[in-house]
């Protein structure tokens, strides 16, 4: 199996570009690794041409949102280099979030999932916690969505996700994606109508 390797700026426009590429290719995610600032690692697995193929759609889909993404695929990775890839999860002390979002992070439970086939994701990321509490706060008093829950990936770079369905989702952020005002940065906005299982087995249930 081939891996391979697409570092992208900021954990929502990650996690919709890793939506879109497993969709794309018949590729896994093995996980998303932070850095500390405002790029992650997003890690792929499958042969060699479905790699290559879901990278080239990753730089198109990232040129697309306005960011640009670093890429490599790699054939042949020696041995050792598993290390380096597959390792124990943790919470960061520096900034209180998840070293890397991996799918055995949160196991599913009987009649605890996420219904990919009906329901979708709202994602809101902001620079600043008050602007990201204020934005969560108003999405859901807005519509009928469901808190998933909050990510941090350093440098005060905060992830809210919500899902629903696809009008309560819709309607959620675009209330969430106004109420951050002069609170904060918003980084970007989305509605993911149909996540990938592969990205849903990353977040909480």
């Amino acid at each position: 199996m081939a891996l391979g390797f697409a570092e992208i700026p900021f954990f929502s426009i990650t996690a919709v570009i890793a939506d879109q590429a497993v969709k794309a290719a018949p590729v896994k995610i093995l996980g998303i690794e932070a850095t500390g600032g405002e790029s992650l690692l997003l890690k792929l697995e499958g042969d060699i041409s479905a790699v290559v193929s879901a990278l080239e759609y990753v730089e198109r889909a990232a040129e697309h949102m306005g960011v640009k993404a670093i890429v490599r695929s790699l054939g042949r990775p020696d041995h050792a280099l598993g290390a380096l890839v597959h390792f124990s999860n943790s919470l960061n002390p520096l900034f209180g979030g998840r070293d890397q979002f991996l799918p055995t992070d949160y196991p599913t439970k009987k009649d605890q999932h996420m219904d990919t086939e009906h329901e979708a994701l709202g994602i809101i990321e902001t620079q600043g916690l008050t602007a990201a509490l204020e934005a969560t706060d108003t999405m859901l008093k807005a519509a009928n969505v469901t808190l998933v829950g909050k990510e941090k990936i350093g440098a005060a770079y905060v992830t809210i996700i919500v899902k629903g369905d696809v009008a309560s989702v819709t309607a959620a952020v675009d209330a969430g994606k106004k109420a951050v005002g002069n609170l904060g940065k918003l980084i970007a906005a989305h509605v993911i109508a149909r996540p990938h299982n592969d990205l849903a087995a990353l977040l909480p249930k």
